[in-house]
């Protein structure tokens, strides 16, 4: 009998190897070769995809389906109005964040729409998810939960009951055994997404994969995984914060970076209708705070930044950044230093997003650079004010996209003045309830800052 040949793969890159190495030449990761028997698979038992002889793009025409909508507004949000038919959604996020607990709530809503919702569970029992189930007031009927890891049953069970949705959770634990290697490996995760991506093109059933997350925070199992599907969903959030915010990062039907916003409580996740109001719930106006409106997909969204400057009395100052970009605060740190005259050098720098929410666009340059400009001089900035601009090197302001939905959302939630880069600046006036203060530089920021103040 031949002997079995084996190969060593890299569970983050996918890359092969014929002997164990400590650190993948390919992605440079440590200690993730694994050994894996190779049998391949025969290429005629691979689903693909055929739609027949080609035809002129001008003849196909717009499909007539319509999208499934969840009744979920967040969650239909992000999608880009629900499920379109035949799309392949990926779900990530760290263990305990609530995927599960979103995705059967989503299952439990199309089912109450009327459509079967199938539920595929392999990482818990029938009566584990019963449980769940029942502390989320799922109980429909058109709601139906399988325990499967191999997935021949999984596929027959979908093409037999041909759901309007249905649910893998997870992807990591789908297995093949024609494959030999075990369950979460790379050509595991890869065949499995493969047949299951085909499956939904060919039926036009949406397709939700959960999947586990790195240490790194990224998705666990090859790369290809992310561009196999339609749309990803990072499920992010803080556990000592009871609020979850679901990205998506890709979206092929839809806007990519829109962010939906739920709430953890001991009967499921809630949806949060005004982020806006969430994230500036507690603000203040103190010394080192500062209000930025911010994009998040085609929602804008006001945040709180905060800001505390310290001396630092001994060894090298730090720098500490928490919801913002850690590349950013200290470019910004440069200009203030240098063109706004604030001796920055050997004091600690504290930045924070309030409410866990993360800002990492350049339009918050302008409300950052001023919260720690605050801090610093120890003098709160102007009351019920928004700050809008990116900062250049040489300090000046620069105009930033979408300013009047960002100065709208403002004004809706009761703002009075909104401080905006000098070009475009004209485009806002006139705005009902809310003064457009125009600027320039940093310098200028600073003082229309502190004459408002003192006028006060």
């Amino acid at each position: 009998m031949a002997r079995a040949k084996t190969n060593y793969v890299c569970q983050q890159c996918g890359a092969r190897s014929p002997r164990w190495m400590g650190r993948c030449s390919t992605c440079g990761e440590w200690n993730s070769m694994m050994e894996e028997l190779e049998q391949p698979e025969p290429t005629s038992a691979r689903p693909s995809l055929n739609s027949g002889k080609p035809r002129p793009v001008s003849e196909l025409g717009l499909a007539d389906h319509a999208r499934t909508e969840t009744g979920i507004s967040e969650f239909d949000r992000i999608l880009g109005g629900g499920f379109v038919p035949g799309s392949v959604v990926l779900v990530g996020g760290d263990p305990g964040i609530g995927k599960s607990t979103l995705m059967l709530q989503v299952c439990d809503r199309v089912a109450r729409a009327g459509q079967v919702a199938l539920y595929v569970s392999g990482e818990e029992s029938l009566g584990q998810t019963s449980l769940r189930a029942r502390r989320l007031g799922v109980e429909s009927d058109r709601l139906l939960v399988a325990a499967q890891t191999e997935l021949s049953s999984v596929i027959a069970n979908a093409r037999k009951l041909e759901p309007g949705l249905v649910v893998i959770d997870t992807i990591q634990m789908m297995h093949k055994p024609e494959l030999g290697s075990a369950p979460g490996s790379v050509s595991q995760v890869r065949e499995c997404a493969a047949e299951l991506v085909c499956l939904a093109k060919q039926t036009g059933m949406p397709v939700v994969l959960v999947g586990h997350v790195t240490k790194g925070g990224a998705i666990a199992g090859p790369k290809v995984l992310e561009h196999m599907v339609d749309t990803v969903l990072y499920f992010e959030g803080d556990f000592q914060h009871a609020y979850r915010v679901l990205r998506a990062v890709k979206n092929r039907f839809g806007s990519t970076n829109e962010i939906g916003v739920f709430e953890m409580r001991s009967d499921g996740l809630r949806e949060v209708a005004n982020p806006s109001e969430l994230f500036i719930s507690g603000y203040g106006g103190g010394v080192g705070s500062a209000v930025v409106p911010c994009i998040e997909g085609t929602r804008p969204v006001l945040v709180e930044v905060q800001a505390l400057v310290t001396r630092a009395t001994y060894g090298t100052p730090e720098r500490k950044v928490s919801g913002v970009d850690r590349n950013r605060v200290p470019m910004l740190l440069a200009v203030l230093d240098r063109r706004g005259g604030l001796q920055l050098g050997a004091q600690n720098v504290f930045v924070n997003a309030a409410g866990g929410v993360r800002v990492d666009e350049p339009a918050a340059d302008l409300g950052i650079g001023l919260a720690i400009a605050s801090s610093f001089i120890d003098r709160p900035l102007v009351q019920r004010a928004v700050f809008v601009g990116e900062v250049g090197l040489g300090g000046e302001i620069r105009t930033v996209n979408q300013a009047e939905s960002r100065v709208a959302e403002a004004a809706r939630l009761g703002f009075k003045k909104a401080f905006v880069p000098r070009d475009g600046a004209t485009d806002l006036t006139g705005r009902k309830g809310l003064d457009i203060v125009p600027v320039s530089n940093i310098i200028e920021a600073l003082d229309g800052c502190a004459e408002e103040r003192t006028s006060k």
